[in-house]
């Protein structure tokens, strides 16, 4: 199987909103879709799922048209797409219907993803099993709770009910927006840990979200957008080479900050002789060292790294933003 999105295009009247985006996934894993708020990246995801038109370009699964009704997709839309005032387990089986998950079959998906992500007190508040008494056996009266409703969930649980739903149906391409969005620490690994049971399960993964760590955990390729276009588009090991290692983790036990200067060494922040550098390469970070080890420094860390995905996003966008000024200012001469 593959994904091949070809030259989306999206214009509101005179505005292009996703100009000429491209990108192909010829195995599974994780696709990084990355974006400033308004960059077009949940355009785009809409034109993909055919939800929005396109004004130019193509999706295509397995070399054909991509069509949700023959390609098995699951969506978690950043918005909150949940009825407020019906029971959530009525919500999710009517939601399984649709895509064709009825009876036991629906019954079995919902316990397993119920239990993988945490959700049992709010979809079973009488517990998975009724539980039978043996003949002539006594039992003290039980009130049961009343089955849940989704607006007396919290933001980070509707989340995950709605996770849930699009996994119903065991779609080969996940489609991900902002699944973090309102997920305290907990239940970010739990969500990350799903990610990780559908990437071992051979899933095609499109994922948008603006916690720039948690991508980088998972992604193999990606794409970044600023004002509409592309800005940065491949295989992320591969940016961050072509950056090179100028990261530099330094930890000592007395202050050396004559030792960084000396070398004409930027530093980033500095916390009780823990220094964050940034150094032009290997050759400045290696002269550093060996200087500290001839003045017989105590070196607890010295760690040289590339840059993050999220050092990387902010130097492309502010590159596009800066770009895109200086044409709006040429234009405006030009008036």
């Amino acid at each position: 199987m593959s994904l091949e999105v070809k030259n989306l295009v999206k214009r509101y009247g005179n505005k292009t909103v996703v100009d000429n985006i491209s990108f192909t996934m010829e195995k599974p894993g994780v696709y990084a879709l990355l974006g400033t708020n308004g960059a077009g990246k949940t355009t785009t995801i809409r034109m993909l799922l055919g939800i929005l038109d396109k004004d130019g370009g193509e999706v295509l699964w397995n070399g054909k048209p991509l069509n949700v009704a023959t390609c098995n997709v699951g969506y978690l839309a950043e918005e909150r797409g949940l009825y407020p005032k019906y029971t959530l387990m009525d919500q999710i089986r009517y939601f399984a219907a649709l895509r064709g998950v009825t009876g036991s079959e629906a019954t079995k998906r919902i316990h397993y993803w119920s239990d993988r992500l945490k959700l049992d007190e709010y979809l079973y508040p009488n517990g998975k099993k009724a539980v039978n008494a043996s003949a002539g056996a006594r039992r003290m009266p039980v009130k049961k709770q009343k089955p849940m409703k989704a607006d007396q969930l919290s933001k980070g649980n509707q989340q995950k009910i709605q996770l849930l739903i699009a996994l119903l149906s065991n779609p080969d391409l996940v489609v991900l927006d902002e699944p973090f969005s309102g997920l305290d620490p907990v239940n970010t690994d739990i969500l990350k840990d799903v990610v990780r049971e559908l990437i071992a399960n051979g899933k095609y993964i499109i994922m948008s979200s603006h916690q720039m760590e948690a991508v980088e955990e998972f992604c193999t390729d990606i794409t970044i957008m600023a004002r509409s276009k592309a800005v940065v588009k491949g295989n992320l090991n591969d940016i961050k080479k072509g950056y090179g290692r100028v990261n530099l983790e330094l930890k000592v036990e007395e202050n050396v900050d004559e030792f960084i200067k000396k070398h004409g060494i930027e530093i980033l922040s500095v916390k009780e002789n823990e220094y964050k550098l940034r150094v032009t390469g290997d050759e400045q970070a290696n002269n550093l060292l060996k200087d500290l080890l001839s003045a017989g420094i105590n070196i607890v860390t010295f760690d040289l790294k590339e840059l993050s995905l999220h050092e990387i996003f902010v130097k492309e966008v502010q590159a596009r933003e800066e770009l895109f000024q200086k044409e709006e200012a040429a234009k405006e001469e030009i008036k």
